[in-house]
C-alpha cells in the first residue's frame, strides 16, 4: 500500500514530538511540529525588516514583570505542559533570560494551545478554548500590554468590549440611546464561530498597518500557527486564532475594527461588544437593506463567516443583546433580562442548591453567595423585580430542602427544630413525616423554623434583597 506524503508527516510529527519536557528553557516539545524554520509565508511577517524597536518594549523588564502579575492574578488551568501559574514564578527566574533571548533572536517557538470546549449558552453546542502555557500567557500579555495603547485611538466609540474603561453595561445603556432615538429596527449580527474562522493573513495584514516592527509580527503569527492539543492529538491551526489566550480579544477588536469602520463610513449606528454586534435603523425596510449590503463586505472582504440563521432583522422587543433584552413602556425602552438569560440563571440556581451535592456547609453557601451577587451586578440595568421576587422564593424553598434531606434521621430533625424555636408538638410530627423534602420544605413549621431572615443572618444572599441594595 502506497504512503502519501501527508501520512509520511503525519507519522514523523507522532514519533517524534511528545509531551513538552519541564527542563526546556522554552517547552520545544512542539516546535518542529509548526512549519519548519522558518514561520513566516510572505514579508508582511518577514522578521528582519526595519523595526521601531517594539520587541524591546515588550521584553523590558518592567512590561514582563507587569505581565506575570497579570497572569498570577488571573490564575486559570495549565496548559500542555501542565505547569500551573504558581509554578510560574520559579521557572521564569531560572528561565526567564533565556527565553527573552530567544524572543529577540527571533527563535522563540511558542507551545501548541490546549484544547478544551465549554457549553454555550443553548446548553447544546460546545464552544472550543485554546488555552496556551503559563509562560505563553505572559508573553502574550506583554504583547497586548505594549499593543493595546497603539490600536486604543483607533477604535470607534461604540466598540466596548475588551476595552479600559468600558464595559456591556457601557453597550447596554448605548443601545437604550439608540432605540429612545427612534432606531427601533435591528441587525442582530452573528459571526459564525468568530474566533475560529479569522483569516490568519487578513489579520496579519490588518496587524502590519500599525505595527512597523516585523520582529513582532513574526512573533504573533507563529503564536497562530502554534498548533492545539486535543484529546492527545496534535491539530494544525492554519485558520482561526485561538480563543483563550490574552492576545484574542486585542485580535478579535483589531479584525473587526475593520467592520466598525466601514459600518461608520456607511452612516450606520450600531454598538458592539466584541464579536456580538446589533445596528440600528428607523425601518425594516433599512435594516433588511444593511444587512444585504453589509453580508459582501464581512464575507469577501474580511473573509469572515455570517450565520445567516442567527442573524435577524427584528424589532427591538424581540433582540438579545450581552443577556439583555428591551421593552417599550410610556418612558421609552427599558432593559429586562432576556428569557434566555433568566432561564440559564434558574438552571445554575437549580444546581448550586441540589441536595445531592451538598458536601461542605461554608462553601456552598459561599457558592451560593458569589453567585448571586456576580449575576446581580451584571444584570442590575434590568427591571426585574418581580422575576428576583418568584426566584427568591423557589431558591429558598430549596435551601430548606437541602437541609431537611441533611438532617436525615428523625431524631437529629427533632432536635434541630427544637433548637430552632419550633414547639415539641410540632418538631415531633414534622420530624416523623413521611412527605417528601420538597413538600416539607414548605411547610408553616420549616419556613418559621428555617426563615428569610435566619437564612441571611446565616449567611446566605439573596437576589432581591441584593438587587435593592445596589440599585438604591
Amino acid at each position: 500500500m502506497k504512503v502519501t506524503e501527508a501520512e509520511l508527516q503525519s507519522t514523523k510529527r507522532s514519533e517524534n514530538y511528545g509531551w513538552p519536557q519541564r527542563d526546556s528553557a522554552e517547552h520545544e516539545g512542539y516546535a518542529g511540529a509548526l512549519i519548519g524554520g522558518e514561520i513566516t509565508e510572505n514579508n508582511i511577517t518577514d522578521a528582519d525588516r526595519p523595526t521601531d524597536g517594539l520587541l524591546e518594549r515588550i521584553v523590558s523588564r518592567e512590561n514582563l514583570n507587569r505581565a506575570y502579575k497579570r497572569v498570577k492574578k488571573n490564575k486559570g488551568a495549565g496548559g500542555v505542559d501542565g505547569m500551573s501559574v504558581d509554578e510560574l514564578f520559579a521557572y521564569l527566574k531560572a528561565h526567564g533570560e533565556e527565553i527573552k533571548q530567544r524572543i529577540m533572536a527571533g527563535k522563540y517557538r511558542p507551545q501548541p494551545v490546549r484544547r478544551v470546549e465549554i457549553p454555550k449558552d443553548d446548553g447544546k453546542k460546545k464552544r472550543m478554548l485554546g488555552i496556551p502555557t503559563a509562560v505563553d500567557r505572559v508573553i502574550q500579555q506583554a504583547i497586548a500590554q505594549v499593543l493595546a495603547p497603539i490600536y486604543e485611538p483607533q477604535f470607534v466609540e461604540t466598540s466596548y468590549g475588551f476595552r479600559p474603561g468600558r464595559s456591556a453595561h457601557d453597550a447596554i445603556r448605548k443601545s437604550q440611546e439608540y432605540l429612545n432615538e427612534g432606531y427601533v429596527w435591528t441587525v442582530d449580527m452573528d459571526l459564525e464561530k468568530f474566533f475560529d474562522t479569522v483569516n490568519q493573513s487578513k489579520m496579519v495584514e490588518t496587524l502590519s498597518r500599525s505595527i512597523k516592527d516585523g520582529r513582532v509580527i513574526s512573533l504573533i503569527h507563529k503564536y497562530f500557527r502554534a498548533g492545539a492539543v486535543w484529546m492527545g492529538r496534535w491539530e494544525d491551526t492554519e485558520v482561526g486564532v485561538p480563543q483563550g489566550g490574552p492576545l484574542s480579544p486585542l485580535c478579535a477588536n483589531v479584525m473587526l475594527n475593520e467592520l466598525d469602520h466601514e459600518l461608520e463610513r456607511r452612516g450606520h449606528k450600531f454598538v458592539r461588544y466584541a464579536d456580538d454586534m446589533v445596528i440600528f435603523c428607523k425601518s425594516k425596510a433599512s435594516a433588511e437593506q444593511t444587512l444585504a449590503h453589509i453580508i459582501p463586505y464581512i464575507e469577501k472582504k474580511l473573509f469572515l463567516k455570517v450565520n445567516r440563521e442567527k442573524t435577524v432583522v427584528a424589532y427591538a422587543s424581540r433582540i438579545k443583546f450581552l443577556g439583555y433584552g428591551f421593552y417599550k413602556n410610556r418612558d421609552g425602552f427599558r432593559m429586562r433580562v432576556h428569557k434566555k438569560a433568566q432561564l440559564k440563571m434558574r438552571k445554575r440556581v437549580r444546581e448550586l442548591t441540589s441536595r445531592r451535592k451538598v458536601n461542605n456547609y461554608t462553601e456552598w453557601r459561599k457558592s451560593i453567595r458569589q453567585y448571586v451577587v456576580g449575576w446581580t451586578n451584571y444584570y442590575k440595568l434590568a427591571d426585574m423585580g418581580n422575576f428576583l421576587k418568584r426566584t427568591d422564593e423557589w431558591m429558598r424553598r430549596r435551601i430548606r430542602m437541602v437541609f431537611w434531606k441533611k438532617w436525615k434521621r428523625v431524631r437529629t430533625r427533632y432536635k434541630n427544630l427544637r433548637k430552632l424555636g419550633v414547639n415539641h408538638e410540632n418538631a415531633y410530627m414534622t420530624a416523623n413525616t413521611r412527605r417528601g423534602y420538597w413538600w416539607v420544605a414548605k411547610t408553616v413549621v420549616i419556613n418559621t423554623a428555617l426563615s428569610n431572615e435566619r437564612l441571611e443572618r446565616d449567611g446566605f444572599k439573596f437576589f432581591s434583597s441584593y438587587y435593592r441594595s445596589v440599585c438604591a
